[in-house]
């Protein structure tokens, strides 16, 4: 089936999900010939620059990320319950060096931008690139923050928002 077939096209506004509960998303970033997914477990919604915006916290030597700065898109996708682990085999290892996306026990689809996501979602965000910047540990405020941002990512090279 086509993608207009499986999925309604809403704006950003007419999601009435509250983002708290949507769970963890799965990040695809590629075309059809060339894409990878990893499991998302942080970032948020709100707007920026008076647009409605998202943001998502990935590692730097992500082979995800790479695919994005090529692309300057991806996509965000969030799966109804019995598809979570399923889609958790995505954080299973890198497709750099895999065939993980061939293996996954999800049916990827192209949306309508040509970008990559997966028919078993409930709820598929496509997203542009704005900026990617690299946070610096002293720019947190609170000790819990930091602790985490050190555990998290304990090289400096490992930082990348």
């Amino acid at each position: 089936m086509k993608f207009d077939q499986l999925f309604k096209r809403i704006s950003p506004e007419e999601i009435s999900d509250n983002a708290f509960k949507l769970g963890f998303t799965a990040i695809t970033a590629g075309k059809e010939d060339r894409y990878n997914s990893m499991i998302g477990s942080g970032g948020g919604f709100g707007l920026l620059f008076k647009k409605p915006t998202i943001w998502s916290l990935l590692r730097s030597d992500r082979y995800t990320l790479e695919i994005i700065q090529k692309e300057q898109t991806y996509t965000l996708s969030y799966f109804p319950k019995e598809f979570q682990e399923r889609a958790l085999f995505l954080g299973s290892e890198s497709g750099r060096d895999s065939e993980k996306m061939k293996e996954v026990e999800l049916t990827s689809v192209p949306t309508p931008s040509g970008d990559m996501s997966f028919k078993e979602a409930r709820l598929i965000i496509e997203c542009k690139l704005t900026a990617i910047t690299t946070p610096n540990p002293d720019d947190f405020c609170s000790q819990e923050a930091k602790d985490y941002i050190n555990e998290a990512y304990k090289e400096p090279s490992d930082y990348r928002n």
